[in-house]
């Protein structure tokens, strides 16, 4: 996708609210700590050097052998500032990045204090140096189940504050039923987190309002096949639930079959509020930047259209007031 696609401006500043941290690691990053460690990982990369995969669950599972290679908290320290460097390249201002304790410490507690300890480091580093903000989103593995989900939580709530500000929940959609994670999510909200849920990509529209009846999620993660169902995309615009809509993503992965039959701009033209990611940028391909221009290209879309979809971005993030305004202040001047 990025081959043909002459970049936008990547100072025109970007909110980014659906960025996994590990799908984030540049594969050469990744090969060099499987170097460093002798782990062997060379059968996830295709000839060029780029994260390889057939399919979804092959993703899926290529994603968590690249995971591998992050064993310590100086490995999400080192990631976490090589994420953020790329992103600030592209504009960013601000990212939400999705973080697991399963990845992180294998769930335990005391573990994963010290790895999210090393990744808000880093990102107040980032911050001072490369004047991009971030945020941190809990993230359960739905495929790996309800129990570990309520593990997740719970490493969420105790460590709920100015920099964990969130909870989610990613991986195989066709895993289990959204209820099977209720206790989780209740665990969540209780620790005032606000909550995001990936719904509506595999799963179809059905997905996203099983979504929102049994985990109450603000925002829902891609969302995009609610443009099968025309009751539920009123239902989305009048209440006003965010998509982080994602579409180099749904493209690389086959979901359609190009970005001009993406449904984005129609789920905005509806009225549902969207923004814009990048998920797993190096696996797909992309990068902020690209994404923009693409859109642009497919769309017509303009600087203006841009800048009112990172402005609700903003209002949707999950950061305090006073962020949340220098964000909107910085999208109107920079």
């Amino acid at each position: 996708m990025t081959d043909t696609i002459e970049p936008i401006d990547p100072a025109l500043p970007k909110v980014e609210l659906h960025l996994h941290l590990e799908g984030a690691a540049p594969p050469a990053f990744i090969r060099g700590l499987a170097q460093e460690k002798k782990i062997d990982i060379d059968g996830i990369f295709d000839a060029q050097g780029h994260y390889a995969y057939r399919d979804f669950p092959h993703f899926l599972k290529v994603y968590e052998a690249a995971c591998t290679t992050l064993q310590t908290p100086e490995d999400f320290h080192r990631l976490t500032l090589a994420v953020l460097e790329q992103s600030a390249r592209d504009g960013v201002i601000y990212t939400e990045a999705f973080l697991s304790p399963d990845f992180c410490g294998r769930g335990d507690l005391t573990a994963w204090r010290e790895y999210l300890h090393a990744i808000t480091e880093a990102a107040v580093q980032a911050e001072k140096t490369m004047g991009i903000t971030m945020r941190g989103v809990v993230t359960c593995i739905r495929h790996f189940g309800p129990q570990k989900a309520r593990a997740t939580a719970r490493c969420a709530a105790e460590t709920a504050g100015e920099f964990l500000t969130g909870f989610g929940i990613a991986g195989d959609e066709n895993a289990g039923h959204p209820r099977d994670f209720a206790y989780a999510f209740d665990m969540a909200r209780e620790a005032g987190l606000q909550l995001t849920a990936h719904a509506g990509e595999w799963g179809g529209p059905q997905s996203v309002r099983d979504t929102l009846t049994h985990l109450r999620v603000e925002r829902i993660g891609h969302g995009v096949r609610a443009i099968e169902d025309p009751a539920l995309l009123d239902e989305l615009a009048e209440n006003g639930t965010v998509l982080e809509v994602c579409p180099g993503s749904n493209v690389a992965l086959g979901l359609y079959p190009s970005l001009k039959a993406h449904p984005v701009a129609r789920l905005r033209e509806r009225g549902v509020t969207i923004t814009l990611s990048t998920d797993d940028p190096p696996f797909f391909h992309t990068t902020n930047t690209y994404e923009y221009a693409a859109l642009a290209r497919a769309f017509g879309w303009t600087e203006a259209d841009f800048r009112a979809i990172n402005a609700d971005a903003a209002r949707a993030a999950f950061c305090d007031e006073e962020t949340r305004q220098r964000l909107l202040t910085r999208l109107k001047s920079d």
